[in-house]
């Protein structure tokens, strides 16, 4: 279905910010103690209790690990009807969908079907302007490629009134790669960091150039099937449908008469695609992270590609500038690394569409994992001190 109109930013920057900076407060110099103690049950349920309504209608929160696991909810699934939060339902994930897309290209690097260090000019021709710097597959997927950012670039006002109306708009990832490319590079390719969603539109597309099948079909077979996600999947470009959520996604809006009240927005275009159009479950996506990180997906050389962070400069990453690490990339080819005090890490992605704002993260060895996703009024997401709160709990963290 191709838009009359349509203008959602690329998904993703403004919640990797926001979350990561909330979990950075009050934590300088504190080590985390998780592994194998059981998650703190009261704290977990003390973080989603007392949701504001007029900013998040719902919680949900797993957190698994070699000491227990614990499920919660709070709020209100359906706020038109009132029933009950979905532990187990479905919600979209945004960019949480990257770490599907990279995990897929880092299989084909495996298979010696693509080359981290070969170029979007050589397995994608003429899809960047001619005379465009090499950027090689590795500089998409740890956002070191410096292509144009995509915001600004749709007729998008940014307001919850615009997305209620234009939720259903869509557009193929050839036409936002077209779209993008109108604009200036950032930077020279690999001298530094900066998060953009047009890098992995054209990750997804190389994964159809290369294999010769929908990126959806390669990241059921590759990574769904194999581990028994039968709640995840990736929507056809036309399908707006959310079978089961966990909970509506409602924004504020304002009227034509000049009174608010909530639309609800759970049916929206997946058009963001391998960058950030997937739909997930809590227990699926804990499932998925603990799959990645114990190495069944990978073979060793490129799990490393996990954790490997380019030494370069952050450029406008928000979500970079905290800890010890402040002023330095933090993405690696697949993840991104919260540092908040020297030897402490957290290694994860946090994703973001309107109505739902999601995130998962571990510690390294996967010994405790933290999935969650809240259904934000607001169309900039759920606020940084609901994400502190949770995430705090889940890796007993300091808040103050």
């Amino acid at each position: 279905m191709r838009a009359k109109t349509m203008g959602r930013k690329l998904a993703g920057t403004a919640a990797i910010g926001a979350t990561v900076v909330a979990l950075a407060a009050g934590t300088a110099g504190a080590a985390p103690a998780v592994g194998a103690t059981p998650p703190n049950a009261a704290a977990l349920r003390a973080s989603i209790a007392g949701l504001p309504s007029d900013q998040l209608t719902s919680a949900v929160v797993l957190v698994d690990g070699v000491g227990g696991r614990w499920s919660g909810t709070s709020g209100t699934g359906d706020p038109a009807t009132g029933r009950p939060v979905k532990a187990d339902g479905e919600f979209r994930i945004g960019s949480i969908t990257k770490v599907f897309t990279a995990t897929v290209l880092l299989q084909l690097a495996a298979e010696h079907r693509i080359d981290l260090d070969g170029t979007v000019q050589q397995y994608l021709p003429h899809t960047l302007p001619d005379g465009y710097p090499d950027v090689t597959v590795r500089q998409l997927l740890n956002h070191t490629s410096g292509l144009p950012n995509g915001l600004g670039k749709f007729p998008d006002d940014g307001t919850p009134e615009w997305f209620a109306a234009h939720a259903s708009d869509s557009f193929t990832p050839q036409e936002v790669v077209e779209r993008v490319m109108t604009g200036p590079k950032q930077f020279e390719p690999g001298t530094a960091q900066q998060y953009n969603g047009v890098n992995y539109f054209l990750a997804g597309l190389l994964v159809e150039r290369i294999t010769g099948h929908s990126y959806g079909q390669e990241v059921d077979a590759r990574i769904l099937r194999p581990l028994g996600l039968h709640h995840t999947w990736v929507p056809d470009i036309d399908d707006t449908a959310l079978p089961n959520p966990t909970a509506h996604a409602v924004l504020t809006v304002t009227r034509t008469d000049g009174s608010t009240g909530l639309a609800d927005v759970t049916r929206q275009s997946p058009w963001p695609w391998a960058q950030g159009g997937m739909i997930s479950t809590a227990p699926d996506l804990d499932r998925f992270l603990s799959a990645l990180l114990h190495g069944e997906l990978l073979p060793p050389a490129q799990q490393a590609e996990l954790f490997a962070v380019p030494d370069v400069p952050n450029n406008q990453n928000p979500s970079c500038d905290i800890g010890p690490t402040t002023g330095r990339a933090c993405f690696s080819t697949a993840l991104m690394r919260f540092s908040p005090a020297p030897g402490v890490e957290f290694w994860g992605k946090t994703g973001s569409v309107p109505g739902y704002t999601s995130g998962l993260f571990a510690t390294r060895d996967a010994s405790r994992d933290l999935v969650y996703s809240f259904t934000p009024t607001d169309r900039r997401g759920a606020s940084s001190q609901a994400q502190l709160r949770v995430a705090a709990a889940a890796f007993d963290l300091p808040t103050g």
